[in-house]
């Protein structure tokens, strides 16, 4: 028996880098970052602050002056806290191989020295974190959009009954180019973002201009002399404070896109500042003027210029809902590869990046509900009480995985984990305080959360199950040779090579079991071909990712590991296997080879442990999932499916 591995020829590295699209290249990495990674936090403006003026703008005359500057103090630092320093500082630097968000950041503890029972614990966590996360992937779009054509009210108070039906024309659009990729728009992304935060500046520093006093809320005194003056309106407005700091995730998910230095310096240099300056321009016309507050951001802007802005942020908010809807099906693809999520038919949408992909059945589900909520809300003020629920849901269980992550890793209590249990108990605050706002809006992200965490919980269990079920029936690899000398005389070897497909290295495809024991005929060589997922985001040039193995009677084995964000393509994975020189696949040709796929078919079990709505549920996604064959790229007329029925 001889092996040989796949010679390293990259490093991990670098592997992300390869999905960069050409176009986000040429416009240069800091660029690109401002129009994608920063469309959702950067539009936040647009009504973050009014909504946060609204709380404390009891009466007609709007909100008091104390008002105006300790909220607008909490604000600025809540950016400060969660952003720069939780998400650009700490969970930036927590990377796997480059690749950030919270699914990436479970792949890393889930490799550490945990026990397996902890493991599924804080496998529960992340899923519940990843579907609150797509629950405010329904909302971004629907209050970005919304916020944006609601300009139009301020530039005529008559087309507010245009509001709607212009933003679902909008988003309609947005909906139908998916299917083309984001590539051919992508040099658009930066340009246009830069042009909106220096927009917010200029329109920040104007307003300063005519009342420079605001500048004392950059004082963290007025955070402590907002909570102390007036604990309860200062609790209330969390809720609307948090807001701003609305795809704050985005920064991490995309990282392994643009990667750390990038972001870190589009962050610091241009958009931190542009939206410091913009929230200060709108505390300072909320003091000039407190009955505008409610419509502060556009009030900056003088009236020869308010068109051009309302063109401008439905431009951003465009993009922002373009970026929230690429990293759902980002966190769909690597939700189905940590075996969390059915498998959903994924299309790439570009040659020259992996990650660029587009999942039809997502892309419909998403319309539907965004389209549904913008009828259902109207309104951006309406959707702001169901935002924050998302928000704060999604970073808390980030940073909690973070903390166990820097636990397991580091055996001690560092300053960095007690800088950011600090900041997760101030974003458990502005949960806390969006929690009686679930009767007016926020059971709208928990139902949509609830409903995917039901759907992820009962496919995890499920395949849980099914490989349980799968061992029992399995024959270790050792007894290969018994069982191949035990047939020797009826065992009729015919010309050619058979592929045989499985999840398991060390056991019998059942397939291979099936053509011995009941076909009695064998192709002369019969390749072993088993893939394991592995909870890195890439393994292109990464040494060991594929080990060929060759054993006596024509039997050969190969082992492939994948990262959870690429795409399992047998063929390739066996065109990858035939480089490795050691002869026993050199004159292979996946246009020749027969393949073979043992499938499990699971069946409703009356006495199994799991709940019979779940059974029924998971053998609905079962069915509802894709052709294996489609999914892991197999020639339908040369491949052979053998199922075999597995009870629940």
């Amino acid at each position: 028996m001889t092996t040989r591995a796949l010679p390293d020829t990259d490093s991990p590295r670098t592997a992300p880098q390869r999905r960069h699209p050409v176009a986000l290249k040429a416009v240069g990495p800091v660029l690109a970052a401002m129009g994608v990674v920063f469309g959702d936090i950067g539009t936040s403006p647009i009504y973050a602050a009014s909504t946060t003026f609204g709380v404390g703008g009891g009466s007609s005359a709007g909100p008091s002056r104390e008002f105006v500057l300790g909220s607008t103090a909490t604000l600025i630092w809540s950016l400060f806290l969660v952003v720069t320093v939780l998400y650009v500082r700490f969970l930036m630097r927590a990377d796997n191989r480059g690749e950030g968000g919270l699914l990436a950041l479970f792949g890393l503890l889930r490799r550490s020295s945990l026990k397996a029972r902890t493991i599924g614990v804080f496998t529960v966590v992340a899923m519940f974190g990843a579907a609150m996360f797509l629950g405010d992937s329904v909302i971004t779009p629907a209050i970005s959009v919304l916020s944006a054509v609601e300009g139009l009210e301020v530039v005529q108070p008559d087309f507010a009954k245009f509001v709607v039906p212009i933003a679902l024309v909008i988003l309609i659009g947005v909906f139908a180019i998916q299917k083309l990729g984001s590539s051919f728009i992508g040099k658009l992304y930066g340009p246009v973002m830069a042009l909106w935060f220096v927009a917010l500046a200029v329109a920040g520093v104007f307003s300063l201009a005519l009342d420079p006093s605001v500048l004392q809320a950059l004082s963290p005194t007025w955070v402590v002399a907002f909570f102390v003056d007036q604990p309860k309106v200062a609790f209330v407005a969390l809720g609307a404070v948090v807001l701003a700091v609305t795809g704050a995730e985005a920064l991490y998910s995309d990282l392994g896109h643009f990667g750390r230095k990038a972001i870190t310096r589009a962050w610091l240099f241009v958009v931190f500042p542009a939206l410091v300056l913009n929230y200060l321009g709108q505390a300072s016309l909320a003091l000039r003027h407190p009955q505008d507050a409610s419509t502060s951001f556009f009030g900056l802007v003088p009236s020869w210029a308010l068109l051009p802005m309302v063109i401008l942020a439905t431009l951003a908010t465009i993009i922002a809902s373009q970026a929230v809807i690429s990293g759902t099906y980002s966190v769909i693809h690597q939700a189905w590869r940590l075996g969390v999520f059915p498998p959903l038919k994924v299309v790439h949408t570009s040659e020259d990046s992996e990650g660029q992909i587009y999942v039809p059945a997502i892309n419909v589900l998403l319309a539907v509900a965004v389209l549904a909520v913008v009828i259902g809300f109207r309104s951006s003020a309406s959707l702001a009480s169901a935002y924050g629920i998302a928000v704060t849901t999604t970073i808390s269980i980030t940073t909690i995985i973070y903390l166990a992550w820097s636990w397991v890793t580091k055996k001690k209590v560092t300053v960095t984990m007690v800088v950011a249990f600090g900041i997760l108990l101030v974003v458990l605050g502005f949960l806390t305080a969006n929690l009686p706002k679930v009767s007016s809006g926020g059971w709208l992200p928990l139902t949509i959360g609830g409903l995917v965490f039901v759907v992820m919980a009962t496919w995890w269990v499920g395949l849980r199950r099914i490989a349980s079920g799968r061992r029992r029936n399995e024959v270790s690899l050792d007894e290969l040779p018994a069982m191949l000398a035990k047939a020797k005389g009826t065992l009729f070897r015919v010309p050619g090579d058979a592929v045989f497909i499985t999840r398991n290295p060390t056991i019998v495809p059942i397939a291979l079991r099936t053509m011995v024991s009941t076909n009695h005929s064998l192709q002369k060589r019969a390749i072993l071909l088993s893939y394991k997922t592995i909870d890195v985001p890439s393994t292109v040039g990464s040494p060991h990712r594929i080990t060929v193995t060759s054993y006596p009677d024509g039997i050969v084995q190969v082992v492939a590991k994948i990262g959870f964000r690429e795409h399992p393509r047998m063929t390739a994975l066996l065109t990858e296997a035939s480089k490795v020189d050691d002869g026993c696949l050199d004159d292979f040709a996946a246009s020749r080879a027969t393949f073979f796929i043992s499938t499990p078919v699971p069946r409703y079990n009356r006495g199994s442990k799991m709940f019979r709505w779940a059974q029924i549920l998971f053998l609905a996604l079962d069915r509802l999932a894709p052709d294996p064959l489609d999914v892991i790229e197999l020639p339908r007329d040369r491949t052979i499916v053998i199922g075999r029925e597995i009870p629940l």
